[in-house]
C-alpha cells in the first residue's frame, strides 16, 4: 500500500458513489483511503430521496484530525452540499494541508437528476476550491454551471477548460460522457499541454458512481507520485474496466465493480 489519500464527501447509502466509491476506488489501487464525511444521502441506484448535511464544524474537525495523525499525500473533494461547509474544508486544507494536492469533483447533480449542491453556492465552490485545486474534474454540465457557458461541442470543451484554469486551478480533467457520439472524448488540460483521452462509449445503464470514483482513482495516483498525464490515464483505464465489469445491481443507475483489481481470495469456499 502506498500513497494516503483524505477524501471529504457525501455518503451514498446505495453504496454506489460517494465516500463508498472513494473508498473503494483508492483501495482497489493500492492506496489508503481516510474520509471526512460532508453529507449523508438518502438514496439507491434509483435516485436520491433525501439528503442529511452535517455541520461545517464536523466536517472540519473530521479533516483535521485525520491530517494531524495520518497526514495526507492528496486530498479530494466530492460532494459539499452548502457554502459552510465548502469555507470551512478551504479554511482546513489551508491550515493543515496548504500543499497537498487537491483534486476537486464539482458534484452538483445525481445521475438521477437530484441536486447536491445548493443552487448559491457555485461561486464559493470556484472561488475556495476550484482556485486552489490540482487538478477539477467536472462533466459538461457542471462545466457549463461553473462557466456560465454552454458546453455542447469539442471547441466548447476547451473553452471551458481554459476558462477554470484561468480561475487558479491546476488542471483540468473535462468528462465529456455527455456528447452525443459513440467515443468518450476527455480533455486534460493544463497551462503548458493538451491532452485528448478518447475511449469507445461503453452501452449500460450501471454507471452510477463514475465521476467520484474516476476523480479518486486519480487522487490515489497523485498520492502515490504518478505525474497528471499519466495518474488520469491509469484511473480511466480502471473506470472502464470498472463499468464493463458492473455486477448489475439495482434497477436503476447501477453500480460498477470496483474490486476487479482484486484477486480472488477463495471467495465461495
Amino acid at each position: 500500500m502506498k500513497g494516503r489519500v483524505l477524501i471529504v464527501a457525501g455518503s451514498d447509502s446505495g453504496g454506489g458513489a460517494g465516500i463508498q466509491a472513494d473508498i473503494k476506488a483508492v483501495t482497489a489501487l493500492k492506496a489508503y483511503a481516510a474520509t471526512a464525511i460532508a453529507a449523508l444521502t438518502i438514496q439507491n441506484t434509483r435516485g436520491v430521496f433525501g439528503v442529511v448535511e452535517v455541520a461545517p464544524d464536523a466536517v472540519a474537525d473530521q479533516m483535521r484530525v485525520v491530517l494531524e495523525d495520518i497526514g495526507a499525500d492528496a486530498l479530494k473533494t466530492g460532494m459539499l452540499a452548502t457554502a459552510p461547509v465548502i469555507d470551512a474544508v478551504a479554511d482546513t486544507i489551508a491550515s493543515h494541508a496548504p500543499r497537498v494536492p487537491l483534486v476537486v469533483d464539482p458534484v452538483m447533480v445525481a445521475k438521477g437528476g437530484a441536486r447536491l449542491l445548493a443552487a448559491d453556492t457555485e461561486q464559493s465552490l470556484l472561488r475556495r476550491l476550484v482556485a486552489n485545486a490540482a487538478l477539477v474534474t467536472p462533466n459538461l454540465p457542471e462545466a457549463a454551471a461553473l462557466t456560465g457557458r454552454e458546453v455542447v461541442d469539442k471547441d466548447d470543451m476547451r473553452r471551458a477548460a481554459e476558462r477554470l484554469l484561468r480561475l487558479g486551478a491546476g488542471a483540468v480533467l473535462l468528462k465529456g460522457g455527455h456528447l452525443d457520439s459513440a467515443i468518450v472524448s476527455d480533455l486534460l488540460l493544463t497551462a503548458e499541454s493538451e491532452h485528448w483521452f478518447e475511449s469507445p462509449r461503453i452501452e449500460t445503464r450501471h454507471t452510477h458512481g463514475t465521476g467520484c470514483t474516476l476523480a479518486s482513482a486519480i487522487a490515489a495516483g497523485l498520492a502515490q507520485g504518478l505525474a497528471m498525464e499519466h495518474a488520469v490515464a491509469r484511473a480511466r483505464d480502471y473506470v472502464q474496466e470498472a463499468i464493463r465489469r458492473a455486477p448489475g445491481f439495482g434497477t436503476g443507475h447501477g453500480p460498477l465493480d470496483h474490486t476487479h483489481t482484486v484477486g480472488d481470495f477463495g471467495a465461495g469456499r
